[in-house]
């Protein structure tokens, strides 16, 4: 996912998602942001992406 993203893009994944599936997402989110540092969060979600 890169910066360009638009909200109809963005929208458009998560109408696709089940509730489940957002409520994992959310959770995994939360976790990160309260745990790590922003360039951390950046790297993981980096590599993530590479995968």
């Amino acid at each position: 996912m890169n910066n360009n993203m638009n909200m109809g893009e963005l929208m458009s994944m998560l109408a696709k998602m089940d509730k489940r599936q957002l409520e994992q997402g959310l959770s995994q989110v939360s976790k990160m942001l309260n745990s790590k540092d922003a360039d951390a969060i950046i790297n993981q979600i980096k590599n993530k992406n590479n995968n």
